[in-house]
Order: structure tokens, then C-alpha cells, then sequence
């Protein structure tokens, strides 16, 4: 058990030193397209669609539930 904490410790601080990432440094994870809502009106759509299939409105970041016939 001791062992498995030291190899744990020995692992994890090696994580601790990278710093912080700089603007330049993120490439095409930087740019406005790559958000998981980049277009507001599509992310609405998308929502509305949810809420029609499961005919409830609300907890779109809830899994699971409804009927199943995607």
C-alpha cells in the first residue's frame, strides 16, 4: 500500500512543473469555432430539438431519461 502512494506521489509531481500555457502556444484550440457553442443560433436550435424530442423543458446537461427512439 505505502509502495502504490509513493508510485502515486512520484507520478503526480511530475505534472506539477509545466507552467502555464501561453495564448500562442494553444494553436487552433485557441480560435472562437473550436467552443462547443461557437454558433449561439445553432446551440438554440440544437436545444430546441432536444426539448421537442423529450418533450420537457431544462436539464439539457442532465443524461439519461426519456423514451429511447432516437
Amino acid at each position: 500500500m505505502a509502495a502504490a502512494v509513493v508510485c502515486a506521489c512520484a507520478v503526480l509531481s511530475g505534472c506539477a512543473g509545466w507552467g502555464q500555457v501561453q495564448a500562442w502556444e494553444k494553436g487552433d484550440l485557441a480560435r472562437p469555432g473550436m467552443r462547443f457553442d461557437a454558433d449561439p443560433l445553432d446551440a438554440r436550435f440544437t436545444q430546441h430539438v432536444y426539448t421537442s424530442k423529450e418533450a420537457a423543458s431544462g436539464g439539457g446537461a442532465v443524461g439519461g431519461g426519456g423514451c429511447g427512439c432516437n
